[in-house]
Protein backbone atom coordinates (compact mmCIF):
# COMPACT_ATOMS: atom_id res chain seq x y z
CA UNK A 1 0.00 0.00 0.00
CA UNK A 2 1.10 3.57 -0.81
CA UNK A 3 2.24 6.24 1.85
CA UNK A 4 -0.70 8.49 2.12
CA UNK A 5 -0.26 12.23 2.99
CA UNK A 6 -1.63 11.73 6.30
CA UNK A 7 0.62 9.08 7.51
CA UNK A 8 3.32 10.98 6.64
CA UNK A 9 2.09 13.74 8.47
CA UNK A 10 1.57 11.86 11.60
CA UNK A 11 4.90 10.18 11.29
CA UNK A 12 6.87 13.45 11.20
CA UNK A 13 5.22 15.21 13.40
CA UNK A 14 5.89 12.85 16.23
CA UNK A 15 9.30 13.04 15.30
CA UNK A 16 9.44 16.43 16.96
CA UNK A 17 8.62 14.90 20.31
CA UNK A 18 12.61 14.50 20.23
CA UNK A 19 12.98 18.18 20.49
CA UNK A 20 9.96 19.43 22.65
CA UNK A 21 10.89 21.29 25.78
CA UNK A 22 14.54 21.81 24.30
CA UNK A 23 13.72 23.44 21.88
CA UNK A 24 10.37 25.83 20.88
CA UNK A 25 9.01 24.98 17.30
CA UNK A 26 10.34 28.08 15.53
CA UNK A 27 13.95 26.56 16.61
CA UNK A 28 12.93 23.11 16.09
CA UNK A 29 11.07 23.24 12.75
CA UNK A 30 14.54 23.68 10.83
CA UNK A 31 15.76 20.38 11.96
CA UNK A 32 12.78 18.50 11.56
CA UNK A 33 12.06 19.72 7.71
CA UNK A 34 16.20 19.23 6.81
CA UNK A 35 15.91 15.86 8.04
CA UNK A 36 12.48 15.42 5.92
CA UNK A 37 13.93 16.78 3.13
CA UNK A 38 17.02 14.36 3.44
CA UNK A 39 15.55 11.63 3.69
CA UNK A 40 13.23 12.23 0.47
CA UNK A 41 16.33 13.22 -1.96
CA UNK A 42 17.89 10.07 -0.38
CA UNK A 43 14.93 7.87 -0.92
CA UNK A 44 14.37 9.42 -4.81
CA UNK A 45 18.22 8.70 -5.07
CA UNK A 46 18.19 5.14 -4.30
CA UNK A 47 15.37 4.62 -6.62
CA UNK A 48 16.46 5.88 -9.18
CA UNK A 49 19.67 4.64 -8.85
CA UNK A 50 18.06 0.90 -8.83
CA UNK A 51 16.29 1.45 -11.92
CA UNK A 52 19.54 2.69 -13.74
CA UNK A 53 21.25 -0.73 -12.02
CA UNK A 54 18.51 -3.19 -13.49
CA UNK A 55 18.90 -1.18 -17.24
CA UNK A 56 22.55 -0.96 -17.46
CA UNK A 57 22.67 -4.49 -15.61
CA UNK A 58 25.12 -3.14 -13.08
CA UNK A 59 27.59 -1.10 -15.33
CA UNK A 60 28.99 1.28 -13.18
CA UNK A 61 30.10 3.34 -15.61
CA UNK A 62 27.17 4.02 -17.08
CA UNK A 63 25.18 3.74 -13.80
CA UNK A 64 27.22 6.73 -12.30
CA UNK A 65 27.32 8.51 -15.88
CA UNK A 66 22.87 8.28 -16.04
CA UNK A 67 22.61 9.66 -12.00
CA UNK A 68 24.97 12.93 -13.05
CA UNK A 69 21.88 14.00 -15.23
CA UNK A 70 19.40 13.52 -12.43
CA UNK A 71 17.58 16.28 -11.10
CA UNK A 72 20.07 16.33 -8.17
CA UNK A 73 23.46 14.37 -6.66
CA UNK A 74 23.59 12.23 -3.22
CA UNK A 75 27.16 11.26 -1.95
CA UNK A 76 26.74 8.15 -0.87
CA UNK A 77 27.97 8.93 2.62
CA UNK A 78 25.30 11.87 3.06
CA UNK A 79 22.55 9.62 2.05
CA UNK A 80 20.22 9.02 4.96
CA UNK A 81 20.97 5.26 4.70
CA UNK A 82 24.34 6.02 5.91
CA UNK A 83 23.06 8.04 8.34
CA UNK A 84 20.92 5.79 9.87
CA UNK A 85 23.74 2.90 10.03
CA UNK A 86 25.82 5.72 12.24
CA UNK A 87 22.89 6.78 14.59
CA UNK A 88 24.95 5.13 17.46
CA UNK A 89 28.14 6.88 16.53
CA UNK A 90 29.44 9.39 19.17
CA UNK A 91 29.74 12.06 16.62
CA UNK A 92 26.22 11.68 15.18
CA UNK A 93 26.05 15.54 15.15
CA UNK A 94 29.42 16.13 13.27
CA UNK A 95 28.40 13.53 10.57
CA UNK A 96 25.22 15.04 9.81
CA UNK A 97 26.68 18.36 9.20
CA UNK A 98 28.73 16.59 6.79
CA UNK A 99 26.29 14.96 5.40
CA UNK A 100 24.69 18.63 4.43
CA UNK A 101 27.73 20.20 3.46
CA UNK A 102 28.55 17.62 0.78
CA UNK A 103 25.24 17.64 0.04
CA UNK A 104 25.47 21.22 -1.07
CA UNK A 105 28.59 20.90 -3.06
CA UNK A 106 27.32 18.31 -5.39
CA UNK A 107 24.42 20.63 -5.61
CA UNK A 108 25.16 24.39 -6.04
CA UNK A 109 23.52 25.69 -7.90
CA UNK A 110 20.57 24.43 -6.69
CA UNK A 111 21.40 24.31 -3.14
CA UNK A 112 24.48 26.31 -2.06
CA UNK A 113 24.07 27.49 1.41
CA UNK A 114 21.25 26.19 2.25
CA UNK A 115 22.67 23.99 5.42
CA UNK A 116 24.75 26.94 6.36
CA UNK A 117 22.60 28.08 9.21
CA UNK A 118 21.65 24.54 10.94
CA UNK A 119 24.14 23.48 13.24
CA UNK A 120 23.21 19.40 13.87
CA UNK A 121 26.19 19.53 16.58
CA UNK A 122 24.89 22.21 18.58
CA UNK A 123 25.45 22.02 22.61
CA UNK A 124 23.54 25.34 22.77
CA UNK A 125 20.18 23.93 21.05
CA UNK A 126 20.65 20.12 21.54
CA UNK A 127 22.04 19.38 24.71
CA UNK A 128 25.26 18.27 25.44
CA UNK A 129 27.09 15.32 23.72
CA UNK A 130 25.02 12.55 25.05
CA UNK A 131 21.51 13.95 24.91
CA UNK A 132 22.25 15.41 21.53
CA UNK A 133 23.28 11.99 20.20
CA UNK A 134 19.99 10.63 22.04
CA UNK A 135 18.03 12.90 20.49
CA UNK A 136 18.96 12.75 16.58
CA UNK A 137 19.40 8.98 17.49
CA UNK A 138 15.42 9.27 17.87
CA UNK A 139 14.80 11.38 14.63
CA UNK A 140 16.60 8.88 12.45
CA UNK A 141 14.61 6.12 14.08
CA UNK A 142 11.30 8.24 13.17
CA UNK A 143 12.32 8.81 9.97
CA UNK A 144 13.27 5.69 8.90
CA UNK A 145 10.04 4.11 9.28
CA UNK A 146 9.45 6.27 6.01
CA UNK A 147 9.74 5.17 2.74
CA UNK A 148 9.38 8.21 0.38
CA UNK A 149 10.23 6.77 -2.61
CA UNK A 150 7.85 8.06 -5.97
CA UNK A 151 7.04 4.77 -6.36
CA UNK A 152 5.72 4.27 -2.66
CA UNK A 153 3.76 8.12 -2.77
CA UNK A 154 0.31 8.93 -3.57
CA UNK A 155 1.67 11.88 -5.83
CA UNK A 156 3.81 13.88 -6.72
CA UNK A 157 2.99 16.48 -4.37
CA UNK A 158 2.94 14.44 -1.51
CA UNK A 159 5.77 15.84 0.08
CA UNK A 160 5.97 19.24 -0.74
CA UNK A 161 2.73 18.99 0.68
CA UNK A 162 4.07 17.91 4.07
CA UNK A 163 6.37 19.90 3.81
CA UNK A 164 3.66 22.83 4.03
CA UNK A 165 1.48 21.35 5.97
CA UNK A 166 4.40 20.82 8.86
CA UNK A 167 5.48 24.29 8.47
CA UNK A 168 1.91 25.24 9.26
CA UNK A 169 1.75 23.19 12.23
CA UNK A 170 5.01 24.64 13.47
CA UNK A 171 3.59 28.39 13.22
CA UNK A 172 0.71 27.44 14.71
CA UNK A 173 3.00 26.49 17.87
CA UNK A 174 5.56 29.14 17.55
CA UNK A 175 3.64 32.25 18.48
CA UNK A 176 4.53 35.64 17.72
CA UNK A 177 7.48 33.91 15.94
CA UNK A 178 5.22 32.34 13.52
CA UNK A 179 4.42 35.41 11.54
CA UNK A 180 8.22 35.50 10.78
CA UNK A 181 8.38 32.87 8.24
CA UNK A 182 4.16 31.77 6.97
CA UNK A 183 1.42 33.38 5.73
CA UNK A 184 -1.73 31.86 7.24
CA UNK A 185 -2.87 29.53 4.50
CA UNK A 186 -6.14 30.84 3.99
CA UNK A 187 -4.86 33.94 3.28
CA UNK A 188 -2.10 32.86 1.06
CA UNK A 189 -4.99 31.62 -1.38
CA UNK A 190 -6.98 34.66 -1.41
CA UNK A 191 -4.17 36.79 -1.77
CA UNK A 192 -3.11 34.70 -4.74
CA UNK A 193 -6.55 34.70 -6.37
CA UNK A 194 -6.74 39.04 -6.48
CA UNK A 195 -3.56 39.00 -8.09
CA UNK A 196 -4.46 36.76 -10.42
CA UNK A 197 -1.23 35.27 -12.16
CA UNK A 198 -1.75 34.07 -15.88
CA UNK A 199 0.85 31.91 -17.98
CA UNK A 200 4.35 33.58 -18.35
CA UNK A 201 3.88 35.42 -15.62
CA UNK A 202 7.12 36.53 -13.47
CA UNK A 203 5.91 36.60 -9.53
CA UNK A 204 8.11 38.01 -6.89
CA UNK A 205 7.51 37.97 -3.12
CA UNK A 206 9.87 40.52 -1.77
CA UNK A 207 9.50 39.17 1.98
CA UNK A 208 8.97 35.22 0.70
CA UNK A 209 9.10 33.42 4.20
CA UNK A 210 9.26 29.96 3.70
CA UNK A 211 7.65 30.72 0.15
CA UNK A 212 3.88 29.66 0.96
CA UNK A 213 2.58 33.07 -0.79
CA UNK A 214 4.30 32.87 -3.79
CA UNK A 215 3.37 28.82 -4.45
CA UNK A 216 -0.08 29.74 -3.63
CA UNK A 217 0.61 32.32 -6.43
CA UNK A 218 2.46 29.60 -8.55
CA UNK A 219 -0.66 27.17 -8.13
CA UNK A 220 -3.31 30.41 -9.51
CA UNK A 221 -1.81 30.12 -12.94
CA UNK A 222 -2.57 26.78 -13.93
CA UNK A 223 -0.07 25.90 -15.71
CA UNK A 224 4.22 25.52 -15.45
CA UNK A 225 4.69 28.48 -17.40
CA UNK A 226 5.73 30.82 -15.13
CA UNK A 227 8.87 31.94 -12.88
CA UNK A 228 9.11 32.73 -9.28
CA UNK A 229 11.27 34.89 -7.50
CA UNK A 230 11.93 35.91 -3.74
CA UNK A 231 14.26 37.25 -1.12
CA UNK A 232 14.35 37.06 2.98
CA UNK A 233 16.22 38.48 5.03
CA UNK A 234 16.00 35.64 8.24
CA UNK A 235 18.92 32.96 7.10
CA UNK A 236 17.26 30.17 8.08
CA UNK A 237 13.51 31.14 6.82
CA UNK A 238 15.43 31.69 3.64
CA UNK A 239 16.62 27.96 3.49
CA UNK A 240 12.98 26.88 4.39
CA UNK A 241 11.95 28.54 1.09
CA UNK A 242 15.11 27.08 -1.06
CA UNK A 243 13.95 23.59 0.32
CA UNK A 244 10.18 24.08 -0.31
CA UNK A 245 10.68 25.43 -3.42
CA UNK A 246 12.34 22.06 -4.17
CA UNK A 247 9.99 19.73 -2.73
CA UNK A 248 7.54 21.31 -5.18
CA UNK A 249 9.57 20.84 -8.08
CA UNK A 250 10.26 24.81 -8.29
CA UNK A 251 14.41 24.24 -8.45
CA UNK A 252 14.17 27.18 -11.17
CA UNK A 253 12.89 29.74 -8.35
CA UNK A 254 15.60 32.52 -7.90
CA UNK A 255 15.69 32.98 -3.80
CA UNK A 256 18.00 35.47 -2.67
CA UNK A 257 18.63 35.73 1.39
CA UNK A 258 18.96 39.61 2.26
CA UNK A 259 17.53 42.74 3.23
CA UNK A 260 14.83 43.84 0.70
CA UNK A 261 14.75 47.41 1.90
CA UNK A 262 18.24 48.08 2.19
CA UNK A 263 19.62 45.85 -0.49
CA UNK A 264 17.44 44.37 -3.34
CA UNK A 265 18.77 41.38 -5.45
CA UNK A 266 16.47 41.16 -7.73
CA UNK A 267 18.00 43.52 -10.19
CA UNK A 268 18.22 43.82 -14.40
CA UNK A 269 20.80 46.40 -15.49
CA UNK A 270 21.53 48.02 -11.72
CA UNK A 271 17.76 49.05 -11.85
CA UNK A 272 15.22 47.09 -9.87
CA UNK A 273 13.74 43.99 -12.23
CA UNK A 274 10.39 44.21 -13.02
CA UNK A 275 7.26 41.61 -12.42
CA UNK A 276 4.31 41.22 -13.68
CA UNK A 277 2.65 39.90 -9.95
CA UNK A 278 4.19 40.90 -6.36
CA UNK A 279 2.78 39.79 -3.41
CA UNK A 280 3.81 39.67 0.12
CA UNK A 281 2.93 39.77 3.83
CA UNK A 282 5.81 42.05 5.36
CA UNK A 283 6.17 42.13 8.94
CA UNK A 284 3.68 44.66 10.34
CA UNK A 285 4.88 48.47 11.39
CA UNK A 286 8.47 47.14 10.98
CA UNK A 287 10.86 49.69 13.17
CA UNK A 288 14.46 50.63 12.02
CA UNK A 289 13.49 49.68 8.52
CA UNK A 290 15.96 51.86 6.92
CA UNK A 291 14.25 55.06 6.88
CA UNK A 292 17.97 57.43 7.34
CA UNK A 293 19.12 56.11 3.80
CA UNK A 294 16.11 56.14 2.36
CA UNK A 295 15.75 59.74 0.25
CA UNK A 296 19.34 58.39 -0.84
CA UNK A 297 18.09 55.50 -2.33
CA UNK A 298 19.49 54.50 -5.54
CA UNK A 299 16.53 52.77 -7.29
CA UNK A 300 14.40 55.48 -6.65
CA UNK A 301 11.56 54.27 -4.22
CA UNK A 302 11.08 56.27 -2.24
CA UNK A 303 10.36 59.46 -4.39
CA UNK A 304 6.32 59.82 -3.35
CA UNK A 305 8.01 60.14 0.28
CA UNK A 306 9.85 58.44 2.74
CA UNK A 307 8.01 56.51 5.60
CA UNK A 308 8.57 56.73 9.51
CA UNK A 309 11.35 55.30 10.71
CA UNK A 310 9.50 53.02 13.30
CA UNK A 311 6.93 51.98 10.46
CA UNK A 312 8.15 50.39 7.40
CA UNK A 313 4.68 49.62 5.77
CA UNK A 314 4.85 51.87 3.23
CA UNK A 315 8.62 51.83 2.41
CA UNK A 316 7.30 47.86 1.50
CA UNK A 317 4.34 49.29 -0.97
CA UNK A 318 6.81 51.65 -2.31
CA UNK A 319 9.08 48.97 -2.93
CA UNK A 320 6.32 46.44 -4.71
CA UNK A 321 4.93 49.44 -6.14
CA UNK A 322 8.53 50.26 -8.28
CA UNK A 323 9.01 46.42 -8.75
CA UNK A 324 5.73 46.37 -10.99
CA UNK A 325 6.02 46.53 -14.92
CA UNK A 326 3.67 48.22 -16.89
CA UNK A 327 1.01 45.88 -16.49
CA UNK A 328 1.80 44.86 -13.18
CA UNK A 329 -0.76 43.76 -10.15
CA UNK A 330 0.53 43.56 -6.45
CA UNK A 331 -1.16 42.31 -3.40
CA UNK A 332 -0.18 43.03 0.13
CA UNK A 333 -1.34 42.24 3.65
CA UNK A 334 -0.61 45.30 6.23
CA UNK A 335 -2.47 46.55 9.37
CA UNK A 336 -4.96 48.45 9.18
CA UNK A 337 -2.84 51.88 10.11
CA UNK A 338 -2.05 51.74 6.43
CA UNK A 339 -5.25 53.20 5.64
CA UNK A 340 -5.79 55.73 7.25
CA UNK A 341 -2.17 57.20 8.88
CA UNK A 342 -1.04 60.71 8.41
CA UNK A 343 2.34 62.78 7.93
CA UNK A 344 4.39 60.75 5.40
CA UNK A 345 2.30 57.79 4.95
CA UNK A 346 -0.65 60.28 4.13
CA UNK A 347 0.98 61.73 1.67
CA UNK A 348 2.83 58.76 0.04
CA UNK A 349 -1.32 57.11 0.18
CA UNK A 350 -2.43 59.74 -1.53
CA UNK A 351 0.15 59.59 -4.57
CA UNK A 352 -1.22 56.26 -5.52
CA UNK A 353 -4.66 57.23 -5.17
CA UNK A 354 -3.94 59.98 -7.57
CA UNK A 355 -2.12 57.84 -9.73
CA UNK A 356 -4.93 55.75 -10.34
CA UNK A 357 -2.53 52.64 -8.88
CA UNK A 358 -4.54 51.52 -5.89
CA UNK A 359 -7.72 48.76 -7.35
CA UNK A 360 -8.83 47.60 -4.00
CA UNK A 361 -8.93 47.49 -0.14
CA UNK A 362 -10.16 44.28 1.62
CA UNK A 363 -10.72 44.13 5.19
CA UNK A 364 -9.79 40.86 7.18
CA UNK A 365 -11.54 39.10 9.91
CA UNK A 366 -9.62 39.66 13.89
CA UNK A 367 -7.24 36.79 14.93
CA UNK A 368 -6.11 35.57 11.65
CA UNK A 369 -2.37 35.90 12.04
CA UNK A 370 -0.08 34.10 14.14
CA UNK A 371 1.59 36.45 16.95
CA UNK A 372 -0.72 39.10 16.78
CA UNK A 373 -4.73 39.43 17.21
CA UNK A 374 -5.09 42.44 15.54
CA UNK A 375 -6.83 42.86 11.99
CA UNK A 376 -5.24 42.85 8.92
CA UNK A 377 -6.13 44.37 5.00
CA UNK A 378 -5.50 43.23 1.87
CA UNK A 379 -4.08 46.44 -0.30
CA UNK A 380 -4.24 45.31 -4.59
CA UNK A 381 -2.44 47.61 -6.50
CA UNK A 382 -2.69 47.54 -10.38
CA UNK A 383 -0.81 49.55 -12.97
CA UNK A 384 -2.89 49.02 -15.46
CA UNK A 385 -6.37 49.67 -13.49
CA UNK A 386 -9.09 49.57 -15.89
CA UNK A 387 -12.50 48.62 -15.20
CA UNK A 388 -15.66 48.13 -17.66
CA UNK A 389 -17.60 50.58 -17.45
CA UNK A 390 -16.39 52.47 -14.56
CA UNK A 391 -17.27 55.87 -13.77
CA UNK A 392 -14.60 58.43 -15.44
CA UNK A 393 -12.96 61.85 -13.98
CA UNK A 394 -12.69 64.55 -16.25
CA UNK A 395 -9.24 63.35 -17.73
CA UNK A 396 -11.03 59.97 -18.85
CA UNK A 397 -9.03 58.20 -16.11
CA UNK A 398 -10.78 55.37 -14.51
CA UNK A 399 -10.63 56.54 -10.56
CA UNK A 400 -12.21 53.70 -9.33
CA UNK A 401 -11.71 51.70 -5.36
CA UNK A 402 -13.16 48.90 -4.54
CA UNK A 403 -13.83 48.67 -0.48
CA UNK A 404 -14.94 45.05 1.00
CA UNK A 405 -15.41 44.32 4.53
CA UNK A 406 -15.33 40.82 5.07
CA UNK A 407 -14.20 40.78 8.61
CA UNK A 408 -16.93 39.59 9.84
CA UNK A 409 -17.42 36.31 8.14
CA UNK A 410 -14.89 33.23 9.16
CA UNK A 411 -14.59 30.05 10.73
CA UNK A 412 -13.93 30.58 14.33
CA UNK A 413 -11.57 28.53 15.93
CA UNK A 414 -9.97 28.11 19.54
CA UNK A 415 -6.56 29.60 18.97
CA UNK A 416 -7.12 31.21 15.64
CA UNK A 417 -9.76 32.31 13.27
CA UNK A 418 -9.66 31.63 9.81
CA UNK A 419 -11.00 32.17 6.08
CA UNK A 420 -13.37 29.39 4.92
CA UNK A 421 -13.83 28.59 1.24
CA UNK A 422 -17.10 30.17 1.06
CA UNK A 423 -15.79 33.40 2.33
CA UNK A 424 -12.50 33.36 -0.22
CA UNK A 425 -14.97 32.73 -2.97
CA UNK A 426 -17.70 35.55 -2.15
CA UNK A 427 -14.59 37.99 -1.81
CA UNK A 428 -13.24 37.15 -5.29
CA UNK A 429 -16.65 37.12 -6.48
CA UNK A 430 -17.33 40.53 -5.53
CA UNK A 431 -13.64 41.84 -6.59
CA UNK A 432 -14.50 40.10 -10.19
CA UNK A 433 -17.47 41.29 -10.83
CA UNK A 434 -16.59 44.87 -9.44
CA UNK A 435 -20.04 45.83 -7.32
CA UNK A 436 -21.15 47.43 -4.30
CA UNK A 437 -23.41 44.93 -1.88
CA UNK A 438 -25.23 46.50 0.77
CA UNK A 439 -23.49 46.12 4.16
CA UNK A 440 -20.58 44.04 2.42
CA UNK A 441 -18.83 46.42 -0.38
CA UNK A 442 -18.84 49.90 -2.17
CA UNK A 443 -17.46 51.24 -5.21
CA UNK A 444 -15.81 54.37 -4.62
CA UNK A 445 -14.69 56.82 -6.76
CA UNK A 446 -11.29 58.99 -6.54
CA UNK A 447 -13.23 62.07 -5.92
CA UNK A 448 -15.49 60.11 -2.98
CA UNK A 449 -11.97 59.35 -1.46
CA UNK A 450 -10.56 62.68 -2.05
CA UNK A 451 -13.02 64.11 -0.02
CA UNK A 452 -12.71 61.89 2.84
CA UNK A 453 -9.16 63.56 2.75
CA UNK A 454 -7.93 60.23 1.36
CA UNK A 455 -8.83 58.26 4.22
CA UNK A 456 -9.11 54.39 3.55
CA UNK A 457 -11.01 53.97 6.95
CA UNK A 458 -12.90 50.80 4.96
CA UNK A 459 -16.40 51.98 7.64
CA UNK A 460 -16.03 55.71 5.66
CA UNK A 461 -17.21 53.41 2.69
CA UNK A 462 -18.75 50.40 3.34
CA UNK A 463 -21.47 50.94 6.00
CA UNK A 464 -22.21 47.97 8.23
CA UNK A 465 -24.29 49.41 10.92
CA UNK A 466 -27.63 47.56 11.90
CA UNK A 467 -30.02 49.51 12.92
CA UNK A 468 -31.84 48.01 16.44
CA UNK A 469 -35.63 46.67 16.52
CA UNK A 470 -37.32 50.00 17.82
CA UNK A 471 -38.20 48.74 21.75
CA UNK A 472 -41.74 49.15 22.58
CA UNK A 473 -41.51 51.26 26.04
CA UNK A 474 -44.90 50.26 26.93
CA UNK A 475 -44.81 46.95 26.78
CA UNK A 476 -41.54 46.61 28.54
CA UNK A 477 -43.17 48.41 31.57
CA UNK A 478 -46.07 46.53 31.77
CA UNK A 479 -43.11 43.24 31.20
CA UNK A 480 -41.04 44.67 34.41
CA UNK A 481 -44.25 45.08 36.80
CA UNK A 482 -45.45 41.56 36.09
CA UNK A 483 -41.79 40.32 36.83
CA UNK A 484 -42.25 41.94 40.18
CA UNK A 485 -45.89 41.38 40.74
CA UNK A 486 -44.35 37.44 39.99
CA UNK A 487 -41.00 38.16 42.36
CA UNK A 488 -43.38 39.35 45.38
CA UNK A 489 -45.29 36.35 45.37
CA UNK A 490 -42.82 33.94 45.02
CA UNK A 491 -40.85 35.66 47.73
CA UNK A 492 -44.16 35.47 49.82
CA UNK A 493 -44.13 31.80 49.49
CA UNK A 494 -40.82 31.12 50.51
CA UNK A 495 -40.93 33.12 53.75
CA UNK A 496 -44.19 30.49 54.28
CA UNK A 497 -42.32 27.46 53.45
CA UNK A 498 -39.47 28.70 56.08
CA UNK A 499 -41.34 29.24 58.92
CA UNK A 500 -42.82 25.88 58.42
CA UNK A 501 -38.92 24.36 58.71
CA UNK A 502 -38.40 26.43 61.65
CA UNK A 503 -36.20 28.97 60.04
Amino acid sequence: MKLSQSTINSTVWKACDSFRGTLDPAGYKDYILTMLFVKYISDVHKEKKEEYEKKYKGDAVRIERALKHERFKMPEESSFDFLYEQRNADNLGELINVALENIEEENRAKLDKVFRNIDFNSEANLGQTKDRNRRLKNVLNDFSVLNLRPSNLDDNDIIGDSYEYLIERFASDAGKKAGEFYTPKSVSILLAKLVEPKEEARIYDPTCGSGSLLLKAAKEVGSTNFSLSGQEVNGSTWALARMNMFLHGRDNATIEWGDTLNNPLHKENDHLKKFDIVVANPPFSLDKWGADNASSDQYGRFWRGVPPKSKGDYAFISHMVESLNEHGRAGVVLPHGVLFRGSSEGKIRKALIEENKLKAVVGLPANLFYGTGIPACILIFDKDHVIRGAKKDEKGDNTEVLFIDASREFENGKNQNKLRSEDIEKIYTTYKNWETIDKYSYVATNKEIAENDYNLNIPRYVDTFEEEEPIDIAATQQEIATIKTEMTAVEEQMATYLKELGF
